[in-house]
Parts: C-alpha cells; sequence; structure tokens
C-alpha cells in the first residue's frame, strides 16, 4: 500500500460540538460540514487533517457503531507549557498535569468532548535508561 493521506476519524454522538472543540482549541479548520461528519485541517499545517463522525451513521458497519474507546491522539508542540496554560485557562478538562517523562516527553493530557485522550507532547532527552532505546536519529535532543 502506498497511502497519499492518513488522518483519524473520531465517532461521537454530536458531531457539532466535537468539531468545534478541535477548531477553537487545537486551530483546526472545516473543510467539509454535514450533520453526521466534519473534515478538519490544521490552520497552520495543511498535511495535518482530522475527522469526527456520526457514531449511529450507516456508513459504520452496524457491529462497530458506538463511542470511540481505547485512543489516544497526540499533538506534538514548539512549547508544551504555554500550550498547557492556554488550554487549562480555556476550561478544557486536563486528565494529567503537565509533567516530565524519563522516557523523553514533556506532556499533559486533556480530553475532548467525548472522553477522547489527547496527548500534547514535546520531546525532550530521554534518561540514560530509555536513551538505548531510541533509533539513533529518533533520539530527542
Amino acid at each position: 500500500m502506498r497511502p497519499t493521506s492518513f488522518y483519524p476519524v473520531v465517532m461521537t454522538d454530536n458531531v457539532a460540538t466535537s468539531a468545534a472543540f478541535y477548531v477553537e482549541h487545537f486551530d483546526f479548520r472545516v473543510l467539509f460540514d454535514s450533520d453526521w461528519y466534519v473534515h478538519l485541517q490544521s490552520s497552520s499545517n495543511p498535511a495535518f487533517n482530522f475527522a469526527v463522525l456520526d457514531k449511529s451513521h450507516h456508513t459504520v458497519p452496524h457491529a462497530h457503531r458506538g463511542q470511540t474507546g481505547g485512543l489516544l491522539l497526540s499533538f506534538e508542540v514548539d512549547d508544551v507549557d504555554a500550550e498547557y496554560d492556554r488550554l487549562k485557562a480555556a476550561g478544557a478538562t486536563v486528565l494529567q498535569d503537565i509533567r516530565d517523562e524519563d522516557f523523553g516527553q514533556r506532556h499533559f493530557i486533556v480530553s475532548d468532548p467525548n472522553g477522547t485522550m489527547i496527548d500534547v507532547i514535546k520531546p525532550i532527552p530521554p534518561s540514560a535508561e530509555f536513551a538505548s532505546q531510541y533509533a539513533q536519529d529518533a533520539l530527542p535532543q
């Protein structure tokens, strides 16, 4: 397979509220807007796309209609502290406060209106223990 695009689609029971959350807090713009599906694109980088879909829509196989589960969306940013302050001030639901991880991330986790977790990340140098687990060209500096 040679994909021409790849993007997550989160199923929800409230498409408009979910789409508005990502437009307001993550700077996406709407490319397609209907009552059952909204396709979003990053205002700063058109390579980043995201969509929300009505969980009961007929395009979803009947046995799989329902809330998205077991999903964690990750957004890597330049200034994770500023994003934490901005989202917290905007009233986003913070599930995990900002912290440094030995495996090489400074991050925090918020929730969208559906309960989907969003991990906002800034790579940082990992501890010696974790540095050996990185491919040499992938090691955060």
